[in-house]
């Protein structure tokens, strides 16, 4: 019997090998906010374009302005933000029970946190996660208390307000948090809008995001629009006796002036001093869902020594670029045989490690001034 014969050229298609990590999006804001409008028109284009309790995406923020109503914290919000940046927004109204409500009335407060929940469903409605997380003007203890829950669930930072009159009260405010997710600031700017500074913070923290990148902190960075703050704050960068450095030295962020009004302050409420600062926060972050992300491809596939090489290989090749790009100070992955028994690797579980250095910002800087007469010797002989 004859034997069919192949003349000429097969080609297999091979799927072996690295895969590439796509970069995480960072720069998307979350809000919650409040907003009303006049009747009639403007009313109904408020309603229509952002309804109460449901999260909107928001791509173009003039626009969006243009129909945020009268009152409420939503326009100021939104005007901060475009003051820097352009980013994508994930927007959540809720609704102002009003001025003739008790102000120990908790409705507002329920409100506002019913919003923050709203923003974990932008994901599965909007496609897009909000990874800038803020309540401006709205941000009570209760309040900041569920946007930290929130930052734990989206893998995010949130941003919010001191609220305190005073330097002994904010101290004694930042005590009540101990979450590597959260930035405290304070004071406010000097706009009547409680939330301004926040909502400056949210378009900044954006704008480093697009521009510099997810590695760089808030700190030193400008902040536009901002005439002065409600409560003055001694800062000198070379002293430790400041009211900056007291505030620091508490994890709260703070805005001082010098060549113009600027954020100062690197570090979290953590309790963990591994992500004491935002910059070691948001690396982590980012690392767990660009590798998460990046082994999709890996998951029931057969367990062989080439998918470990492979698995290893894409993620050190992600390591490589961030290292490059200096985002990162380094890291490797590798899959531990002793982690990888027989019996576990029989029921399909493999057990991937791998560590990293985020890049810490230089804080202190320290110059040693010393006074010497060598340098007459000098003068002696070029007369």
């Amino acid at each position: 019997m004859s034997q069919s014969i192949h003349h000429g050229i097969k080609v297999n298609e091979l799927t072996d090998g690295i895969r590439p990590i796509q970069d995480a999006s960072t720069a998307v804001i979350g809000i919650v906010c409040t907003a009303t409008a006049d009747a009639g028109n403007a009313s109904s284009a408020l309603d229509a374009a952002i309804p109460i309790g449901q999260p909107v995406l928001i791509t173009d923020v003039k626009a969006a302005i243009d129909v945020a109503g009268t009152a409420g914290t939503l326009k100021p919000t939104l005007e901060a933000i475009s003051d820097h940046t352009r980013p994508i927004i994930v927007a959540v109204r809720v609704d102002d029970p009003g001025p003739d409500v008790d102000p120990e009335d908790p409705t507002l407060d329920d409100n506002a946190k019913a919003g923050v929940d709203t923003l974990l469903t932008a994901e599965s409605l909007l496609g897009v996660r909000p990874r800038i997380l803020g309540a401006p003007g709205l941000d009570t203890q209760a309040v900041t208390t569920k946007l930290v829950s929130a930052a734990k669930k989206l893998r995010a930072m949130a941003y919010a307000k001191v609220n305190a009159a005073n330097i002994p009260a904010a101290k004694l405010y930042r005590g009540g948090f101990a979450a590597r997710e959260l930035m405290l600031l304070w004071p406010n700017t000097n706009s009547a809008f409680s939330g301004d500074l926040i909502a400056r913070t949210l378009g900044q923290r954006a704008r480093i995001d697009q521009e510099i990148g997810w590695h760089k902190t808030l700190s030193n960075m400008a902040l536009e629009g901002v005439m002065g703050t409600d409560i003055p704050i001694f800062h000198d960068y070379h002293g430790v006796d400041t009211e900056s450095a007291l505030l620091n030295s508490d994890q709260i962020t703070t805005l001082v002036r010098m060549n113009g009004w600027r954020l100062w302050g690197n570090r979290t409420c953590s309790d963990e001093p591994l992500f004491a600062f935002e910059s070691a926060v948001r690396t982590a972050q980012v690392l767990q869902d660009e590798i998460a992300a990046g082994l999709v491809w890996a998951i029931d596939k057969p367990i062989t020594r080439t998918l470990y090489r492979d698995v290893e290989e894409t993620i050190n090749a992600r390591f490589r670029q961030l290292v490059s790009a200096g985002r990162l100070i380094g890291g490797s992955a590798w899959i531990d045989p002793d982690n990888n028994p027989a019996s576990q690797l029989a029921q399909g579980k493999i057990i991937v490690d791998y560590d990293f250095t985020p890049c810490a910002p230089a804080e202190s800087i320290t110059l040693n001034q010393r006074i010497t007469d060598r340098y007459y010797g000098d003068l002696a002989l070029a007369a």
